[in-house]
């Protein structure tokens, strides 16, 4: 059986593998410092492979670079060795049950670096929206703590790690002569490794204000591609008159894709349903299968449906004129010219052979081609008889590039602006109403962040923020579900930031942010339950707690040539004594890639606590003394993965007859230990 690496993937190995499988010629060995042999790339020949010139020393390029830039990068690719740690007792089930552990959404507390590093084989490829509003760098903010004064080898046991006492975040005021540099170190290798973990089809959106928009919007171009740039949306918020020479009451969101020629290649359009238009719509599919190709008579009843809305129901503001002509269409369907005057020439009616009457205003169309020409296109509706003008066909709304007779799931749908406004007032109204005044100030509208969701992913997308702060993104989730029937995932992720001891927030006994944004969920979900009781019986309001910790590995698992044969006799089990079977669990799901929202069950097979998770993709056991009896109900039960302890069976017997009773019963199952 094969071992279980139980540590995060050093993302440097991964880019030699890559450039090895590409170019296996380019691959050398070389002695480095030590002395010692190591892998490398030989540069003169991948230049000849890519045929291309490589800038390198002092040559002039355009670049975007800062202090400690290099040490950014190694810190992103630097593996941990850190897990993730259930915590049932925190945790809030799908119907909002305290203490239940089977929602599909995520709570993480724990420094956000190390969180995506562990996130990135089970989620690579499975994020479809990432919404962050990181520090913003104003000078009475924090960052997150990164030592590159530190020598390399300190750096890389430290890896952004907590220190001993747990700090991490620093203030980074104006006088400290590395501002910019701080927070470029702090922001550049959470996105490269959040990058990783979009979809093909993925968008992130990043908050951010003046200070920084501009060294952001570098880094993402370096990390995502100038090409990926999709938008820069300008959030205006309250005005202020206690500035000297502007009020800046604006912030922005940047917008980049993970890919904008897939998003291209594949059709992928971006659309938010208007006010009403769903209704309009419904209707509107509605008579067309009751009324086929009687395309006047759909335009008649459309009216009527139009004509019995109330005045104030905002799909009234979508109706074209608030007048229609003597023939009971739309104004703007039919064939008089704009304005009166238009061409007056014979148009055939193709039933009776007469010429059609002429509109009082003339033709719409120039020249009796062009008439003809719409015609063939299937554009021109004819009446009864020649006695009545026939009509123009158009549909409610069209895709950019789409003929008016094609339609699609965009239809009643409009492209979003890169400018709106909304007033900081509403989201801390909507605070104080859950937790209190002044609990959590200046947290981002929900209505906003709900927006951005519902347009850019589907109904059972994931979406990441992991700068979770008040968690106003997994409140935005739920109520959108909610609205929509959807069945969208959250993932949040904060560190458990100290609040200070003054605050309103301590004072209502919250002790760090974890606490405000965990309350919240639990209180915005029960608020969306009690408004639409039978609407949200499925909906899942709950959320996993998971802490980041240490690995639950010794150290003589990751370094036994450290220890001598003297020594063993004391480590005869290689986990540490504090952890539980979940801990070991949740670990061995991260290494295995297997969704940390999995279906988790917990039986008793001959005594011992067996988990399924996934309907057996993976079935596990790290109890001592396990018998044949608990192996072969196991292989039964054909999991894709079994994972155990390496010391758990009860006898050599057993280890003996181990690999014959899966051979007997479930020879493809993958077995692992740790």
């Amino acid at each position: 059986m094969d071992k279980l690496k139980m540590h995060t993937p050093n993302k440097a190995d991964e880019n030699f593998r890559k450039l090895a499988a590409l170019f296996p010629n380019a691959v050398t060995e070389t002695v480095d410092e030590n002395g010692m042999v190591v892998r490398a790339i030989d540069k003169d020949v991948l230049m000849q492979e890519i045929s291309t010139t490589v800038v390198e020393g002092k040559d002039e390029r355009y670049q975007f670079t800062w202090p400690d830039k290099k040490k950014s990068v190694l810190l992103a690719n630097a593996p941990i060795s850190k897990t993730l740690r259930p915590c049932p007792a925190e945790s809030v089930g799908k119907n909002g049950t305290p203490g239940s552990f089977d929602s599909e959404n995520l709570y993480i507390e724990g420094d956000n670096l190390e969180v995506l590093k562990l996130l990135q084989e089970t989620y690579l490829g499975k994020i479809k929206m990432i919404y962050i509003d990181p520090p913003y760098n104003t000078g009475n903010d924090f960052v997150y703590e990164d030592d590159f004064a530190q020598s390399t080898e300190e750096y890389l046991a430290n890896s952004g790690q907590y220190d001993e006492e747990g700090n991490r975040l620093v203030p980074n005021t104006e006088s400290n002569g590395r501002f910019h540099t701080d927070w470029l170190n702090m922001i550049y290798p959470r996105l490269k490794l959040a990058k990783d973990l979009l979809t093909e089809d993925g968008v992130v959106f990043i908050s951010i204000d003046d200070n920084e928009v501009s060294n952001l919007q570098k880094t993402c171009n370096e990390i995502f591609g100038e090409s990926n740039f999709l938008a820069c949306l300008i959030w205006e918020k309250t005005r202020k008159n206690d500035a000297r020479f502007f009020s800046t009451g604006h912030e922005y969101m940047l917008v980049y894709a993970k890919d904008q020629g897939f998003l291209v290649q594949h059709n992928v359009y971006f659309r938010e349903a208007k006010d009403g238009a769903s209704e309009i719509y419904a209707e509107y599919l509605k008579l067309r299968k009751m009324y086929g190709e009687d395309y006047p008579k759909m335009q008649q009843e459309l009216q009527r449906f139009y004509a019995g809305l109330p005045k104030d129901h905002p799909a009234r503001k979508h109706m074209r004129y608030n007048k229609v002509d003597s023939y009971g269409v739309w104004r703007d369907d039919n064939m008089s010219w704009p304005g009166g005057g238009g061409p007056k020439y014979d148009v055939i009616h193709p039933v009776t052979g007469k010429p059609c009457a002429v509109p009082p205003g003339g033709w719409r169309y120039s020249t009796p081609e062009k008439m003809e020409e719409m015609i063939k296109q299937g554009k021109v509706v004819f009446r009864e008889d020649e006695t009545l003008p026939p009509i123009r066909k158009t549909y409610l709304v069209r895709k950019p590039g789409k003929s008016a007779s094609e339609e699609d799931e965009n239809v009643g749908k409009q492209v979003m602006g890169t400018y709106f406004y909304k007033s900081y007032l509403q989201s801390s109204n909507m605070m104080e109403e859950l937790l209190g005044k002044g609990v959590f100030e200046y947290s981002k509208d929900v209505s906003v962040i709900k927006r951005m969701v519902s347009y850019t992913t589907c109904e059972d997308s994931i979406v990441l923020d992991f700068f979770s702060g008040s968690a106003t993104t997994a409140h935005a989730v739920v109520q959108l579900n909610s609205e929509d029937g959807g069945n969208r995932k959250f993932i949040m992720v904060q560190v458990p930031e100290t609040t200070d001891e003054k605050s309103a927030a301590y004072k209502a006994g919250y002790k760090n942010i974890c606490e405000i944004g965990k309350e919240r969920i639990r209180r915005a979900g029960a608020k969306i339950k009690e408004e639409n009781p039978l609407g949200t019986m499925d909906l899942d309001v709950g959320f996993r707690v998971l802490k980041c910790d240490s690995t639950n590995m010794k150290d003589v698992y990751y370094h036994p040539e450290e220890y001598t044969a003297n020594m063993f006799d004391m480590l005869s089990d290689n986990i540490k004594e504090d952890r539980t079977s979940e801990d070991l669990l949740l670990q061995v799901m991260l290494d295995l890639g297997v969704l940390l929202s999995s279906k988790i069950e917990q039986t008793e097979i001959a005594g011992k606590k067996v988990f399924n998770v996934a309907d057996n993709f993976l079935i596990a056991c790290f109890d001592a003394d396990v018998t044949e009896e608990t192996i072969t109900a196991i292989a039964k039960q054909k999991p894709y993965y079994f994972v155990m302890r390496d010391s758990s069976l009860a006898s050599d017997s057993v280890a003996a007859n181990f690999d014959q009773i899966f051979a007997t019963y479930s020879p493809d199952t993958v077995r692992k230990v740790l």
